[in-house]
């Protein structure tokens, strides 16, 4: 059985389009909401690890967030990346967001201070909270400690339902752990909203009462996601179109980090114009453009 939480689903954590210069390409915002839509997403999520999040200032933010709600395809829903290490910053990305009519943020916990204890972080979401999120809104927390070194323990999230059971809404697990992907659903049911980060692991996931996913693979493969997510939902055998998304998964890990390789074979697989990355990441070199789109062709 899914979750009702109405931010249940299979969301792309969406690449961010960018021009040759590595400056922001919003005409092409419309093609890409529209392309991930008509592929299965119940949603996009902007500014993630995938859409480059940490590269981008609030001010070019604030313009990708205004120009997917000006194109937003019907009945897609909209999360924002707002989470920085700085609070201040983080509440302003994050009442911007809801401003623009977002229906939920993401926010990474302030990952400069990798030795923050539990009661320093739930202080610091609470601000974030009670400052930011309207009563009828949703903060996800965003659990990504492999690459940030800092994440939410099965307390912490306790003590954030707890405090606040509506607006904290509950977590992207990212860990890519499959111990705590079974913990965290295993702790919570369906009370807390998990939306796992790691395709392969969907189909466990949900069966430990994960609601949906979010991934940078959702680009290129939510037709097989939604198809796990929908068999699940009518309560049907999904290990074949498990099976597809994982190695399709499998293939795309060769070619990290995944926003290059990405935004590549979105061009070269369904047309959409040739994104490029911001330094510090680098395009991908035609010669593993052309390696990763064979192995997907053949997957």
């Amino acid at each position: 059985m899914i979750s009702a939480h109405p931010l249940a689903g299979v969301y792309a954590a969406a690449v961010t389009p960018l021009k040759d210069d590595s400056t922001l390409d919003l005409d092409s915002v419309p093609a890409l909401a529209n392309f991930l839509a008509s592929r299965g997403c119940h949603g996009v999520v902007l500014f993630g690890t995938t859409g480059e999040g940490p590269s981008f200032s609030s001010k070019e933010r604030g313009e990708v967030m205004r120009a997917l709600k000006e194109n937003r395809p019907a009945g897609s829903r909209l999360i924002a990346g707002t989470g920085t290490p700085s609070l201040t910053e983080t509440i302003e990305l994050t009442e911007s967001a809801f401003d623009l009519g977002y229906d939920a943020v993401l926010v990474l916990p302030p990952y400069y201070f990798r030795k923050a204890t539990d009661d320093g972080l739930f202080n610091w979401f609470s601000e974030v909270i009670r400052k930011a999120v309207p009563a009828e809104k949703f903060l996800i927390g965003y659990h990504i400690p492999p690459l940030i070194g800092v994440g939410f323990s099965i307390p912490l999230l306790k003590r954030l339902k707890n405090a606040f059971p509506d607006q904290f809404a509950g977590v992207k697990d990212s860990s890519h752990d499959a111990d705590f992907a079974r913990s965290v659903g295993d702790a919570f049911g369906s009370e807390l909203l998990v939306l796992n980060g790691t395709d392969s692991y969907l189909q466990m996931a949900m069966e430990h009462h994960a609601a949906g996913c979010i991934t940078a693979p959702a680009n290129l493969i939510s037709p097989d996601l939604r198809e796990v997510w929908d068999l699940i939902r009518d309560g049907k055998d999904p290990s074949l179109a498990q099976a597809r998304a994982t190695e399709k998964r499998h293939i795309l890990e060769k070619y990290l980090p995944f926003p290059p390789a990405l935004k590549a074979l979105m061009h070269r697989l369904h047309g959409l114009p040739r994104w490029a990355v911001r330094p510090p990441l680098e395009n991908l070199a035609e010669d593993k453009i052309q390696s990763a789109f064979d192995e997907l062709n053949t997957a």
